[in-house]
């Protein structure tokens, strides 16, 4: 079956941009002869189901085709095959260069993820991974070369004892749970061990003005908007005193903060989060330091009347912006089984540890084993949250656009039920309720 074929088999609707495009990248000269036969199969689909993916390969055909070729787009990646493959030299002090090939290096592996979704290729834990493992990857390759540059031109950073200090980043929510959604902010926080002096410098400078500079750079190699696009938006408002904190702070702040200030939302917060850049081994120091905020070593019952204030302001929040139709903050959401997930978390997880798990599935799994609930609310609950979450994913494949709503015109329905393996809306809305 020829890929002209495969076209005509769309829903109308669907069909003519797809038919389109395909003739403009007939006419950069790809043969397609060369195209294995699950690309052929799966190419009208993906296209239709995502711009992203259709004008992508239209613009950069030479992208395309040496994801194919090199046989990356049919297989699954470790988190090594992140690391190894974004490394290449780089000029010292070159911050442009590393702003592109950060961006280009995401446009590839973008491609390659979102394909691979919409194709059924890779299962939602996979997705997931891949785009956690790849903005990890994007956040540490950045940091070392910011850090060396900076360190050439500015120091080294130094505790009172002389010794080298780095940053460490804090990966929170999605991406400490190497849950990442196909267009999703990730939520940093910034912090470096001890304070100092930074030495073998031009001037004088204290390691807390040495790491702000260096992660409002790293903040912008990634977040800026430039002619290649961007790699991931960044939100830092989950540390200690939110915008109006400093961008930076040293572990014994952290510590303090959390000991003094913390409030019950920032232990939900914390529940997912991990080290995703700069020195790990320090930075699973600091986590050890912030585990007792987190879990309480009683079975902590408040935990349920925080979580109700807070669902509570979320539905509030929903009611008054109108976003019943999203599938994330709306009735019977994504976010809604995440609570029932943390809520177990929250008061048992101090004195059981199986429950310090960061990923919600295998938060569930762990609730069924030890009878916290029934086998059956949790196959429910898991089933709907996959359902969720791969709909989050269709209506964010579109466009590479962070939404949650669903779409409201006859197109975008039928793109939608089709991207989920549905034959018309109606019959994907069916479903759809019956798990929210």
């Amino acid at each position: 079956m020829t890929i002209d074929d495969t076209i005509k088999k769309l829903p109308e609707a669907l069909q003519h941009p797809v038919e389109q495009q395909w003739q403009s990248f007939l006419d950069a000269k790809i043969d397609q002869s060369l195209l294995p036969g699950e690309v052929t199969e799966t190419l009208a689909k993906v296209w239709a189901c995502s711009e992203f993916v259709m004008h992508t390969c239209v613009r950069f055909p030479e992208l395309f085709s040496e994801l194919v070729a090199s046989g990356d787009l049919l297989k699954s990646y470790t988190e090594d095959d992140f690391k190894t493959s974004i490394v290449v030299e780089l000029n010292q002090g070159d911050e442009e260069a590393l702003s592109k090939q950060l961006r280009v290096f995401r446009r590839r592996e973008m491609l390659r993820i979102v394909w691979r979704d919409i194709a059924g290729w890779a299962e939602l834990t996979e997705t997931t991974r891949d785009l956690s493992y790849m903005a990890e990857a994007c956040i540490d390759f950045a940091l070392s070369n910011l850090y060396q540059w900076q360190c050439h031109a500015l120091g080294t950073p130094c505790n009172d004892e002389g010794v080298a200090q780095k940053l460490v980043v804090l990966g929170m929510g999605k991406l400490g749970a190497w849950e990442l959604n196909v267009s999703s902010d990730i939520d940093l926080i910034f912090a470096y061990a001890e304070d100092g002096e930074v030495k073998d410098g031009p001037k004088e400078l204290t390691n807390s003005e040495f790491f702000s500079r260096l992660g409002k750079k790293l903040i912008q190699s990634l977040d800026q908007q430039t002619a290649d696009g961007f790699v991931f938006r960044v939100d830092m408002r989950l540390r200690p005193f939110g915008d109006g904190g400093p961008l930076v702070s040293s572990f014994s702040s952290f510590e303090n903060y959390y000991l003094v200030h913390g409030r019950s939302w920032e232990r939900y917060a914390m529940v997912k989060v991990r080290v995703v850049g700069g020195d790990y081994e320090q930075g699973d120091e600091l986590l050890s330091m912030l585990k007792p905020f987190v879990y309480r070593r009683y079975l902590d019952f408040g935990a349920y009347e925080s979580l109700r204030e807070l669902k509570a302001m979320i539905k509030q929040e929903v009611k008054r912006k109108g976003m019943k139709n999203n599938v994330k903050l709306g009735g019977g959401g994504i976010r809604e089984v995440e609570f029932i997930a943390q809520v177990f978390q929250l008061i048992r997880g101090g004195r059981d540890t199986d429950l310090q798990e960061r990923r919600v599935l295998m938060v569930l799994d762990c609730l069924a084993g030890k009878n916290l609930l029934p086998e059956y609310v949790v196959n429910e609950l898991k089933t709907a949250y996959v359902f969720l979450r791969n709909t989050e994913h269709r209506i964010q494949e579109h466009q590479d656009r962070q939404t949650h709503n669903l779409p409201d015109d006859e197109v975008g329905k039928t793109r939608l039920a089709l991207g989920m393996g549905f034959e018309d809306w109606s019959s994907f809305l069916i479903k759809l309720n019956q798990h929210r």
